[in-house]
């Protein structure tokens, strides 16, 4: 929680990522504010905003009583949501750059597999 993002929005982005690798499968429940709140030492209102962002976005819901759990069909939102991301923070510059230096789609292709290769 230190890389100059407004925390809550931290808080969201981790519980995402849980939801992304599995490790907060959909219809599970997410850890309470309380909880979220005393592990990453930060104000229980500062997770609520977080958790309440996902709420709003559909990505969890109440269970009234219960918790917080993750929506039904959350993963595939998030990686369709990341994707774009993706694309319009990295793809669509990486491409305005190749066209600067006279790199064809074909070229840049090319690059990517050899570059891919070597990992």
């Amino acid at each position: 929680m230190e890389d100059g993002r407004p925390i809550f929005l931290q808080v969201a982005e981790l519980l995402e990522n849980s939801i992304l690798d599995g490790t907060l499968p959909e219809e599970s429940q997410v850890p309470s504010t309380n909880e979220l709140a005393a592990f990453h030492r930060i104000n229980p209102a500062t997770a609520a905003k977080g958790v309440s962002k996902l709420v709003d976005d559909g990505t969890l819901y109440k269970k009234r009583g219960i918790g917080m759990f993750v929506s039904p069909g959350a993963r595939v939102k998030l990686r369709g949501r990341r994707r774009d991301e993706f694309a319009r923070q990295y793809v669509r510059p990486l491409l305005a750059e190749a066209r600067k230096l006279g790199i064809d789609p074909a070229e840049l292709k090319n690059m990517i597999d050899h570059w891919e290769g070597d990992r």
